[in-house]
């Protein structure tokens, strides 16, 4: 394609950065909107997403959006809405009852109801494509995968059937969804195609050769019977930190451990992370986490993580998850930074999520204890503005021991060889532990706003032998919400083995796949072997 220019319209969504990249990547020049001029004299926009119905709308009034927004809708003129930039286009949501859409698209968004699945509906899903579209073209329909991460969904009407491009299952069929539509030269999604790879590049890719057509196609519709599956994601983490020269590198612990176990106790060194992301990417991984593992010490706001974001975003387009440093303190120079503005900066810088650790440990003993959600917790603070889907929990417990479950006031299980013990919650990067468990930690955070739970076991890191499954299948009884399971991997059976004994929604893995012992396709062919769906396609961006 010739270089093409599109508008793109920023409310102050979250991450636009990797939407950005995306777009220079399939050949767009990029003017911003600056004022609300900008968006009538448009010829092709975009209108990115992301945090809630509610928040979104009211941006768009206060900047003096709305209106120039919805005479562009009914001018026809091309456009591409992603995830909540396609929400705002029905006519209202259940996420904020009593605020107004554009109503561009008959009917109302509502949430996922059905209680057998976990909400948000996060990961890679297909398709069933009901026209032949531009849009659509070099896809399959319930074979090429796409990224979701949504809690609200719209729901197909006899009203809104002529805008209906694709559908996609979840749960039962009540929640059978719109996952993208299409009216002549309107097109919007609610999948990100920025975070899914090279479908999404192709996507995005198909709507600017749909845009800048001469005479738009004949539409015709499509039968497709079935239904599609979510795939079980596998996330390659980076702990990132600096060494004792001053040099960001990836690293890896044994029970958290990440000095060498020779005279000089060096840190471990396992190469440059912005090189591993692309690499994992590249390879097949669903998601890359990031875990600044040092960012305790001082500032967080303008440190090498953020600048190593920023690269990895120009290349790696799978979600992105930053963990550490998301806390309130005072800089170098005597500026305060709330957890808000830290999380912000990583959203700027590429991230669509942040991993909070010690910080949701101090919140949900202050909610346990007092009941109250005043809305100052750094939980509920980044979910108010960005969505629940942008805020996972990390959980660093160990397991403590007992002889009865009678000897503690914490929920006790059985474990191999018959063991009891319950697993404590710890702070600092596990160097202090807190009277909390696990299981009350997730459920504290989820009714605070977390929209995902990374579970981690100290006493499995590192050891290769496998995930703790006792940990993991009761923690997915515990929340509604994802769990990512970490710790202990170091084969693909063990990845095979969690996923059968848990129903985890993805399993995380760092050292096998930096030493090369592993390699995340074979991980993944295994799961699907299995019987378990996965994404695997043979397209590498």
């Amino acid at each position: 394609l010739p270089m093409v220019k599109v508008t793109f319209l920023d409310y102050g969504a979250g991450n636009i950065r990797s939407l950005r990249n995306a777009l220079i990547k399939v050949g767009c020049e990029i003017i911003d909107v600056e004022k609300p001029e900008d968006i009538s004299t448009a010829q092709i926009l975009i209108f990115p997403g992301v945090g809630s119905f509610g928040v979104c709308m009211e941006n768009l009034h206060k900047k003096g959006f709305y209106e120039p927004l919805k005479a562009y809708l009914q001018s026809g003129k091309a456009f591409y809405g992603i995830c909540l930039g396609m929400q705002s286009l029905f006519e209202s949501s259940e996420e904020t009852p009593g605020v107004a859409g554009l109503g561009i698209v008959p009917g109302a968004v509502g949430k996922f109801d059905d209680a057998t699945v976990s909400v948000p509906h996060m990961g890679w899903n297909s398709l069933r494509i009901m026209k032949d579209t531009p849009m659509g073209e070099g896809f399959a329909s319930k074979e090429d995968r796409f990224y979701f991460v949504h809690s609200f969904r719209a729901r197909p009407t006899e009203g809104n059937k002529e805008w209906v491009l694709t559908l996609t299952d979840y749960g039962n069929e009540e929640n059978t969804f719109i996952s993208s539509i299409q009216k002549g030269r309107i097109a919007a999604s609610q999948f990100h195609p920025e975070k899914s790879g090279f479908n999404g590049l192709q996507m995005l890719s198909n709507f600017l050769k749909m845009a800048t057509m001469v005479e738009l196609p004949p539409m015709p519709a499509l039968a497709c019977e079935g239904r599609t599956q979510l795939a079980k994601r596998i996330i390659a983490c980076l702990d990132v930190r600096e060494n004792d020269n001053g040099d960001l590198v990836v690293t890896k612990g044994d029970q958290y451990d990440v000095r060498e176990k020779n005279e000089g106790a060096e840190v471990r060194n396992l190469g440059k992370p912005v090189e591993l992301a692309r690499r994992y990417s590249e390879d097949g991984a669903d998601e890359v986490t990031f875990l600044n593992i040092t960012s305790y010490r001082g500032d967080v706001i303008d440190a090498p993580i953020c600048q190593c974001l920023q690269l990895t975003s120009e290349h790696v387009f799978v979600p992105l998850c930053i963990g550490g440093g998301i806390r309130d303190y005072t800089d170098s120079k005597g500026f305060l930074h709330t957890a808000l503005d830290v999380a912000a900066e990583y959203f700027r810088s590429g991230a669509d999520k942040v991993s909070i650790g010690s910080d949701a440990v101090y919140a949900a003993e202050k909610f346990r204890a007092d009941g109250i959600k005043d809305g100052k917790s750094c939980i509920e603070q980044i979910s108010n503005v960005y969505g629940r889907q942008a805020v996972v929990i990390s959980v660093d417990p160990k397991r403590v021991y007992v002889t009865s479950k009678d000897q503690s006031p914490h929920e006790v299980l059985e474990v191999e060889d018959g063991k009891l013990c319950w697993w404590q919650c710890t702070v600092k990067g596990g160097r202090e532990v807190r009277d909390l468990s696990a299981f009350e930690l997730a459920q504290a955070c989820e009714a605070l706003g977390a929209g995902e739970i990374l579970l981690n076991c100290i006493d499995m890191d590192g050891q290769n032998n496998g995930y703790d499954t006792v940990l993991i299948k009761h923690m997915k009884s515990c929340v509604k919400i994802p769990v990512i399971a970490s710790s202990g991997a170091g084969n693909p059976k063990h990845f095979t083995d969690m996923f059968a004994a848990t129903d985890a929604d993805a399993g995380l893995a760092a050292g096998i796949f930096h030493r090369k012992e592993v390699k995340i396709i074979e991980v993944k062919q295994a799961v699907k072997a299995s019987g378990i769906p996965v994404r695997i396609s043979e397209k590498n961006c």
